[in-house]
């Protein structure tokens, strides 16, 4: 007779006497679903570095939690090449739960009958990024943070240190002021869901509108019609030429922490005067 594996699970909620009685509620379902508590975490935060650690089979999550919630969990954990399964918890959030009806994603509500978490334990599954997306998205549930998947790893971007966003080939530059970090995401699909952190300053560039120091407007220098890029050789010829050269000139923006500027396209050069 195989005797079988003990499942690993972290249970993640803001309020200590709801993990207490989380924690008592597992205790009893041992005998019937062999089990070991690997860790409890306050917030997503502190959840994904666990998970980060490896070892965790089950996430047990609240939804409703301050610094990263669990819809923005499950968004960031759903992308890793073998993520943990993850039951969420809530004491009742109506778009969250139909959103986990249409995608077949297993919940408990508020308070947790012993049998029903046993139910979820036995049936619990790994979310795949498509079903942790519609489930965000039906809860209206914005990220705070960006996750950039790093050798099976999460490595966490707050969304509060983003400078700008770039579409560069199939990958987005994100840029800190410390770091770049290079995500597979959609540059259209960011601005839909961060519409009021970032203006669109170029057809590939989102900047983060608190970041935007000012603008300058230098000479181009190259062949007419072509575009002098921020930071390159022609760029800083174009800076330092002089008015009238015949060169004509265009806005770049200037933002906080780095040096870097970033054009501005004709088509967006409305945003100069908005700001």
């Amino acid at each position: 007779m195989t005797t079988q594996p003990s499942a690993r699970i972290l249970i993640v909620d803001d309020e200590a006497p709801a993990r207490r009685r989380l924690r008592d509620l597992l205790d009893d379902c041992r005998e019937q679903f062999p089990l070991t508590i690997a860790d409890e975490a306050a917030n997503g935060v502190e959840a994904i570095d666990i998970i980060n650690r490896g070892g965790i089979d089950i996430v047990l999550t609240d939804i409703r939690m301050p610094v990263m919630d669990g819809l923005e969990v499950a968004r960031h954990v759903a992308k890793l090449p073998t993520p943990p399964k993850l039951i969420f918890v809530t004491a009742f959030d109506q778009y969250a739960v139909k959103a986990f009806e249409l995608n077949a994603v297993d919940y408990l509500l508020k308070p947790i009958r012993l049998e029903r978490l046993l139910m979820a334990l036995g049936k619990a599954t790994a979310l795949k990024p498509a079903q942790a997306e519609a489930i965000a998205e039906a809860a209206q549930s914005t990220r705070k943070h960006l996750s950039i998947h790093e050798r099976g790893r999460i490595v966490l971007v707050p969304m509060d240190d983003v400078l700008y966003l770039k579409a560069e080939l199939k990958y987005v530059t994100v840029r800190t002021v410390q770091k770049e970090f290079l995500l597979e995401e959609s540059l259209t699909k960011l601005e839909e869901e961060f519409a009021s952190l970032f203006t669109r300053i170029h057809r590939n560039t989102l900047v983060a509108t608190k970041a935007v120091i000012g603008f300058e407007k230098i000479a181009d220098a190259g062949a007419e019609g072509e575009e002098a890029q921020p930071g390159s050789d022609k760029s800083e010829k174009g800076e330092k030429g002089e008015k009238g050269d015949g060169g004509g000139s265009h806005w770049v923006v200037v933002i906080r922490g780095i040096p870097e500027r970033l054009a501005v396209s004709r088509r967006q050069q409305h945003v100069v005067k908005e700001f």
